[in-house]
């Protein structure tokens, strides 16, 4: 379970959502982040070939469940949420390459 002492505690409906809003928007400016990364990624690879790379994946989603299984999340939803931003990932770049 995650550390409650981490994060205020809310005392409302509303402050839980106003909460979850605020968070979201900070997952989503880590994910502009991460796609800058894939668009160099698709700068940097010179084969289209090598966009997809299964081991790598893997490594991805192992490290972030474990990672969140050390945190008290439940490893198996981490890392199926991971195995969602890793294709939705690949997909981009594919994308980004493409367009080179």
């Amino acid at each position: 379970m995650p550390n409650p002492d981490l994060i205020d505690q809310p005392e409302s409906m509303h402050e839980v959502r106003e909460n979850v809003d605020a968070i979201d928007r900070a997952l989503v400016d880590l994910l502009v982040q991460r796609f800058a990364m894939m668009d160099a990624a698709a700068r940097i690879k010179s084969d289209r070939g090598a966009v997809r790379d299964e081991a790598r994946k893997a490594e991805v989603i192992e490290n972030a469940a474990s990672y969140a299984a050390g945190l008290g999340l439940p490893s198996n939803i981490i890392a199926a949420l991971w195995d969602q931003l890793v294709e939705s990932s690949i997909a981009y770049e594919f994308d980004r390459f493409d367009e080179r």
